[in-house]
This record gives structure tokens, C-alpha cells and sequence, in this order.
């Protein structure tokens, strides 16, 4: 698993990944972005906090949460 921070908060291109970034940033959960909304809207993936008019971001906590539940095979 990536090196998470005990505490804090991803934006959405740290846990789906952006290979045109410089460097490129490793997914976290490899699903496309449309896939990670649609989970955020039918409750398979956590909630966002907005922190801004244009800044969405999701607590650590709850994406290292997510990949435990799917590394048991757990529904995510």
C-alpha cells in the first residue's frame, strides 16, 4: 500500500492516480474518475468533504479503510 499519512486528506487524482502528472502519481484505487463518482454517489466509496468552491478531498482514513475492506474481498 502507498505510504499514507496517519492523518489528513487525498484529493481525487492522489487516489485514482494522473499519469500525465510530473512525476506520475501512482493510483491508489485504479478506477477512472467517472467510476470513483459513481461509487461516491451509490455509497460504495466514502463521502468527499468540500473545503472549498473547487476543492474536493476524502480523509485518509477512510481510503485506508476502503483498500482493508477490498484487500478482504469485502463489497466496497
Amino acid at each position: 500500500m502507498h505510504q499514507l499519512t496517519e492523518t489528513g486528506f487525498l484529493r481525487i487524482h492522489q487516489i485514482v492516480g494522473d499519469r500525465k502528472a510530473n512525476p506520475p502519481i501512482p493510483p491508489i484505487i485504479p478506477v477512472s474518475r467517472s467510476t470513483w463518482w459513481a461509487g461516491v454517489k451509490d455509497g460504495r466509496y466514502p463521502k468527499p468533504i468540500k473545503i472549498g468552491p473547487r476543492t474536493t478531498v476524502w480523509t485518509v482514513e477512510d481510503i485506508r479503510e476502503l483498500v482493508n475492506r477490498i484487500r478482504r474481498g469485502e463489497s466496497a
